[in-house]
């Protein structure tokens, strides 16, 4: 079945935001990065800005940068209304209200999309959907990121996770996944039985990191060669 992008609601996070929930160290931002499930992040344009290098990598990049500013645009206001609907949920800290969460995520999705098409061009934005095969030989990265969809969606299934997870350390020394709450805010159903499977191959644990919108939501998990 083809990947259609009215399936996709785009809902993207900024380069300070990457940093705390994955516990990015100055050495971290150093190394060889690729981030799997990246959507409309600014992340990428903001390593780059900084030269940093990072490959995103994302179905979604199949698209237009037309056809994904009219997705953003007709997703954006249910994601915000559902959000105000449920307040109780997140913590209102760093971002102070719904409207201080409109304008972080438009920003961070602008600044995605100035960039896009010039980061297709220089093979930063890759279109691929997990948990198919990457194009990469073994160990080419340093480090692997995946924000707020893998164990976020635990409803693609246990199988599917551990697919996905064994080709990103196929090609990366360790990753990072955040958060490992479900979408209802509690953790997901998937995390145990990840931590089973890997637990003999590999150095696996959930570690505390500087950031929780979600209410709960201020854990990573982390799984490196040992």
């Amino acid at each position: 079945m083809s990947f259609e992008l009215n399936s996709v609601v785009p809902w993207g996070r900024n380069f300070d935001e990457y940093r705390s929930m994955f516990g990015l160290t100055l050495s971290d931002l150093s190394q060889q990065i690729i981030s799997f499930g990246d959507g409309p992040s600014s992340f990428n344009f903001e390593m780059t800005k900084r030269k940093r290098k990072v490959i995103s990598l994302d179905p979604i990049y199949q698209f237009s940068k037309d056809e994904l500013k009219l997705r953003i645009s007709k997703t954006k206001d249910e994601i915000l209304k559902q959000t105000k609907q449920n307040q109780e949920n997140f913590t209102w800290t760093k971002i102070k209200s719904v409207y201080d969460l409109e304008r972080v995520r438009m920003d961070a999705m602008t600044k995605f999309l100035e960039d896009f098409e010039l980061g297709k061009r220089q093979n930063r934005y890759i279109p691929h959907e997990m948990p198919n095969p990457t194009q990469y030989p073994d160990l080419s990265f340093d480090l692997g990121l995946s924000s707020h969809f893998l164990i976020l969606y635990s409803q693609l299934g246990l199988d599917f996770h551990l697919q996905s997870i064994s080709e990103m350390l196929r090609i990366c020394k360790e990753i990072r996944i955040f958060p490992i709450l479900n979408l209802n805010a509690v953790k997901s159903e998937v995390v145990d039985g990840i931590l089973a499977f890997f637990q003999k191959d590999f150095s696996i644990g959930i570690e505390y990191v500087d950031y929780e919108f979600q209410k709960g939501g201020k854990q990573m998990m982390k799984i490196s060669r040992k």
